[in-house]
């Protein structure tokens, strides 16, 4: 696995370019790719100019945005569907081959069945068309109690609850954006993390949360840097995702109002990519 950077994710507006010398400022080691400025230069100058953007940087290419409108009206579902295997196509061209959206794991209005079967139909398709051109995709459970706890009906909310879904799925591309605020939140365990297996991980984010909340009381938006509290077991999560052989992007979303708030975006780079540093040699992991 490696270090990634999503730049708008700690609150650093980057382009491409940008987004590149950010990395690099801050120690990371791959950046997720931005689908819409990486077609504009392919199409001037060819999928090689981006991939040399990278090459020359000694960057790696970490996950693309979900394209689809999987929330949306049937009309709007199948309308940017149509439009997905195009994109899938260029992204692979690229050479970049994961991608994920999150899941909101409850409703009002769906009873469970209604929920769990509307997840399986809509990403089903999208799996089968990712499928084609090599990709996965990783779904991404919501685990804060205080997200959930006015809902009239919770479904998804827990990592075994999105592994059902995968499996359901079946197309064997589908796993998890694993993120380990939600994975504490909904109170899984390393020994959890330990029983899956490489493919069902697609993408990891990263995180910690304040001190002296007590877990059912967490707020989703109330996060902290990794490391930064100790709250959240990185260290065992890291090394247990390193057991069962993930390979790919772990990416900080500390939704930090501190971090979002330096101007001077260079030392935001530094400081959030030497906070996964820290936990990253914790964990004894290389790089």
């Amino acid at each position: 696995m490696f270090r990634n950077l999503s730049p708008g994710a700690v609150g650093i507006p980057a382009n491409l370019e940008q987004s590149l010398r950010y990395a690099k400022i801050g120690g990371f080691q791959g950046i997720d790719v931005p689908m819409g400025e990486a077609r504009q230069i392919a199409e001037k100058d060819g999928v090689e100019a981006v991939q040399e953007m990278f090459s020359n940087a000694g960057i790696r290419m970490g996950s693309w945005g979900l394209p689809v409108n999987w929330r949306g009206s049937d009309k709007e579902y199948y309308e940017s569907l149509a439009r997905l295997p195009e994109q899938a196509e260029f992204a692979a061209e690229l050479g970049c081959f994961r991608t994920a959206t999150w899941v909101v794991g409850w409703s009002n209005d769906l009873t469970r069945q209604e929920q769990f079967d509307f997840l399986v139909r809509r990403f089903g398709l999208i799996a089968e068309i990712l499928a084609d051109y090599g990709h996965s995709i990783g779904l991404e459970f919501i685990g804060p109690h205080t997200s959930r706890k006015s809902a009239r009906y919770g479904c998804v909310y827990t990592m075994d609850a999105m592994l059902a879904v995968c499996c359901a799925i079946g197309t064997g591309n589908v796993g998890l954006l694993l993120d380990a605020w939600h994975w504490y939140t909904c109170q899984s365990t390393i020994t959890d993390v330990k029983q899956l297996v490489a493919e069902e991980v697609v993408y990891v984010h990263i995180n910690d949360a304040p001190k002296g909340v007590d877990v059912l009381d967490q707020i989703d938006s109330v996060r902290d840097l990794p490391g930064a509290t100790g709250v959240i077991d990185l260290v065992g999560f890291l090394q247990a995702l390193d057991e069962i052989g993930y390979d790919g992007p772990v990416t900080p979303e500390p939704f930090h109002k501190g971090l979002n708030a330096m101007t001077d975006k260079d030392e935001a780079a530094r400081t959030i990519g030497d906070a996964l540093k820290g936990v990253w040699k914790a964990a004894g992991l290389d790089g």
